[in-house]
């Protein structure tokens, strides 16, 4: 695929916009809950970081994925929650404080996490893949640019005009969904010829990572003693990913829209699997 607006301009943009609106939510004193919710925050980075990622190098290997599909579930795989399981989280009455600072790290843990597993993924299931690899130090300033930067911009606008930035939540969370939407519609119909073989092959692997990231984030949870608010928002954060940002990494880092596809058909999945955790978030509200 040739370089063209759509994955050179405005997929980046339209994530730096997504992130900003994230940015416009959180507060320095979010970090800090680290040392308030030291079990919480941790398990969640466990779940996120190193649970998520290992499941799904099991099923692409166990489900026999093509090498570019392979590797492009374990993009959506290291990539962090986005400001979506925040949203998911409130209206499951879960703990959004913690979701929230979960986002917030694991976004800038991955800023170096991702080129590394990225890359690993590239030469495990591409033969001859050193030729494909994310330049590293690249890949961190580009990521930086169109998540950290927008969301620390973010954060400085509700820090200097609180009121501003209240005002601005909500319509940028209706842009971001709109924006959402369009660039997964816009990634299944790049290579819409093979879409339904596409489905058949991602569908049931982004499934399974999505329903096994959940039950084990919430179970794993209440094993170690955290209360069901904390639970349910380390689930949440476990299984939704920031779909935007692996479809950005594939299309427009590698510009290879066929790994951007397991991203877009997650992403399609976590939106139906939200409705189901809100409704059972709602009804063990406590």
């Amino acid at each position: 695929m040739e370089a063209n607006a759509l994955t050179q301009i405005f997929l980046p943009l339209s994530l730096a916009v997504i992130m900003f609106g994230m940015g416009i939510t959180l507060r320095t004193e979010d970090f800090k809950n680290i040392f308030i919710y030291p079990k919480a925050v941790t398990l969640g980075l466990v779940n996120q970081l190193l649970i998520l990622p290992a499941l799904a190098f099991v099923l692409v290997i166990a489900f026999q994925l093509s090498p570019e599909l392979a590797v492009g579930m374990m993009i959506l795989a290291a990539c962090p929650g986005g400001a979506t399981s925040n949203l998911i989280t409130f209206l499951a009455k879960g703990d959004t404080a913690l979701s929230v600072s979960l986002t917030a790290f694991s976004s800038l843990i991955t800023v170096i996490t991702i080129p590394l597993l990225v890359n690993f993924s590239i030469i495990y299931f591409i033969p001859g893949g050193e030729e494909q690899q994310l330049n590293v130090v690249g890949t961190v300033i580009a990521v930086l640019f169109i998540t950290i930067i927008p969301v620390a911009l973010g954060m400085l606008v509700l820090r200097k005009s609180p009121e501003l930035a209240i005002k601005l939540q909500r319509p940028f969370k209706i842009i971001s969904t709109v924006f959402f939407i369009i660039i997964v519609v816009a990634a299944l119909l790049k290579d819409r010829e093979n879409i339904i073989l596409f489905f058949s092959q991602v569908g049931p692997v982004a499934l399974i990572l999505n329903l096994g990231t959940l039950a084990i984030g919430y179970f794993s949870a209440r094993f170690l003693g955290l209360s069901i608010k904390q639970s349910k928002t380390i689930s949440i954060e476990s299984g939704i990913q920031n779909g935007t940002l692996g479809i950005t990494v594939a299309a427009t880092l590698l510009v290879n829209p066929t790994m951007a596809i397991p991203s877009a058909v997650y992403g399609l999945l976590m939106f139906l699997t939200s409705w189901v955790l809100i409704y059972i978030g709602n009804k063990l509200a406590v």
